[in-house]
């Protein structure tokens, strides 16, 4: 197994996309970035204004939930682009800030959807059809799942979130290895 320096140089992008996730990794990508944003949006504009952003946001969460599992089936079927020449320990954290990030698109979701069922409510998926409660009523149980949702999986969610944007702003600015580039062009 080869260990590289930390003071190698920076391969350059390859005509041949040898270097670069796959169309569709990158759509997935920036469409669950986008979900992401708009599904925070929601609560933002419920608590500041009347409306029903709420059911927008459940709806949006949903939908984060369902692009996630569909973005874990493409990556099984796409291939990963080479892996730059990095220490070891930049390679296995940003696979475990992945694996995070993968983890917490679904359980935010699902903690927020059971919160809402445990309540006793159906969720409108957009105004075109609902949800029903699956589960029996239990306001206890629901509490707590809201507060994961809010308190535990939120942060969590932010947290590895900022991590993988410093970790992809650092390989950009400081390393200057392309690594950003892979997702986006």
């Amino acid at each position: 197994m080869a260990l590289y320096s930390y003071r190698e140089s920076p391969q350059a992008l390859t005509p041949h996309n040898t270097y670069r996730w796959s169309l569709s990794a990158r759509i997935f990508h920036w469409i669950s970035v986008l979900l992401l944003l708009l599904t925070w949006l929601m609560i933002v504009l419920d608590e500041n204004f009347n409306g029903d952003f709420i059911s927008i946001h459940k709806a949006l969460g949903l939908s984060m939930m369902c692009w996630t599992m569909a973005r874990l089936i493409n990556r099984g079927f796409s291939h990963a682009p080479k892996p730059l020449p990095m220490p070891r320990w930049h390679t296995l954290l940003a696979h475990f800030t992945h694996a995070m990030l993968y983890v917490l698109l679904l359980a935010m979701p699902l903690a927020g959807w059971f919160a809402t069922m445990y309540r006793g409510y159906d969720v409108s998926f957009f105004g075109l059809f609902d949800i029903p409660t699956l589960v029996s009523t239990n306001r206890d149980l629901a509490r707590t799942l809201l507060g994961w949702h809010k308190d535990i999986l939120w942060p969590a969610l932010l947290a590895f979130t900022g991590l993988h944007i410093l970790g992809a702003l650092y390989h950009q600015w400081i390393r200057k290895d392309n690594l950003v580039k892979r997702m986006i062009k």
